[in-house]
């Protein structure tokens, strides 16, 4: 199954550009591109400190395709 991610929208939601987001949660902007933009699959550590980031659930952020809400 493909993931599905609502990164970007979730970003300007919060008002932070790609570098911000990416520095505050130890990774490269060129990553946080890449998970928008569905040509990376973060890590789960990735993926968790992105809800710590943005206070919510995981599921909130990312969903496999088919299994959305």
């Amino acid at each position: 199954m493909e993931l599905k991610n609502y990164l970007k929208i979730w970003r300007a939601k919060a008002d932070v550009t790609q570098e911000e987001l990416a520095n505050e949660i130890g990774v490269s902007r060129q990553t946080i591109n890449s998970i928008e933009r569905s040509r990376f699959v973060p890590s789960v550590q990735t993926a968790l400190k992105l809800a710590v980031f943005f206070n919510t659930d995981v599921e909130q952020i990312f969903s496999l395709k088919g299994e959305e809400k």
